[in-house]
């Protein structure tokens, strides 16, 4: 059997588009709370699981040595949008480490925003590195490598010590081993791995909560997720899907996205972690699952539940402003 329907795209009166998709919630201890679909299925995280791999840029005593704070650590678990604030704080995350953009092995794309890319396009010949979505991950991947004495080149490859560290602190923290042929290559050219949705569930559960960590890694994962809840534009940026859900709940809502209709989040208060994914890798049904997903667990505030439920369940309109249908979740999130 396959996937249910999680989101249904309307247009006029009738159902135009239909996404299907799995999700679920887990605790702590990685009992399911919530769940539809294959939860089982394994999914590339992609850029969702940046939280895990910027473990070792504050296990290391880097982000201590070089002065970071709630910016530079939100930065590094980003996928942020290159606006000037982004592309900045990469540099100086870099600065600290002694080193510049040249140092960075993501490539470069323009800004994500519109506005911001048009002033782009007028004022630079071509974007750099720095405005990768990926540069404040890459700046951490560089920082903890200097600060450990790790020879920089090839460091995002498969066999580099760093990238080796990264996939260790993945398998501790989702339980799934993450061979070489679980692996590809992802598109800042990290590898990236398939993982079961739930085993990536639990692991965001236990960066939340601690449950089941050293002391050492709750202290640190714990200080990545409150530095992303405290600096939510540093983790995506203007009008971003990331920053407006966790802008809606300061402090108590983590939520960061990944490519090809992933989305990963967690309520630290609650102990609780969600994991899902778009099976046709749309994101903006993505957004509309995780959304309703969040606002199941807070029944007991309507004005927080409803705040969410409109994220998930909203308008569209074309560039007249008409109003010509809607994206709305299924009774798959009823209850």
């Amino acid at each position: 059997m396959g996937n249910p329907v999680l989101v249904e795209v309307t247009r006029g009166a009738r159902v135009e588009s239909r996404h299907r998709g799995m999700v679920v919630a887990v605790d702590g201890d990685g009992e399911v709370l919530f769940s539809a679909g294959d939860i089982d299925a394994v999914v590339f995280p992609r850029s969702a699981c940046k939280a895990m791999q910027a473990l070792p840029l504050v296990e290391s005593g880097a982000a201590d040595a070089y002065g970071f704070g709630a910016r530079e650590l939100a930065l590094a678990c980003s996928s942020h949008s290159g606006e000037p604030e982004h592309a900045a704080l990469a540099a100086s995350m870099l600065k600290a480490a002694g080193r510049d953009e040249t140092a960075l092995e993501c490539g470069a794309h323009w800004s994500f925003e519109q506005p911001v890319l048009i002033g782009q396009a007028r004022s630079l010949e071509k974007p750099t590195a720095l405005h990768n979505n990926c540069s404040g991950k890459h700046a951490g991947f560089i920082c903890a490598a200097c600060h450990s004495g790790k020879d920089l080149k090839g460091y995002g490859r498969y066999e580099h010590p760093v990238q080796a560290e990264i996939r260790g602190v993945m398998e501790a923290l989702t339980g799934a081993a993450l061979a070489a042929d679980a692996c590809g290559v992802d598109g800042c050219s990290i590898p990236t791995y398939a993982v079961p949705l739930k085993s990536l569930a639990t692991g965001f559960a236990r960066m939340a909560t601690g449950a089941g960590l050293a002391p050492q890694r709750a202290k640190a994962s714990r200080r990545l997720i409150d530095a992303c809840m405290a600096e939510p534009f540093y983790v995506a940026g203007t009008k971003r899907a990331c920053t407006r859900l966790m802008q809606t709940a300061p402090g108590r809502i983590f939520a960061k996205t990944g490519a090809e209709g992933v989305f990963c989040a967690a309520i630290p208060e609650k102990g609780v972690a969600i994991a899902l994914k778009c099976e046709d890798g749309t994101t903006r049904a993505a957004e509309s699952m995780v959304a309703a997903t969040l606002a199941r667990f807070f029944s007991d505030e309507p004005e927080l539940r409803a705040a969410l439920l409109s994220q998930a369940d909203r308008a569209l309109t074309n560039w007249n402003g008409l109003h010509v249908g809607d994206i709305r979740v299924t009774e798959a999130f009823a209850g």
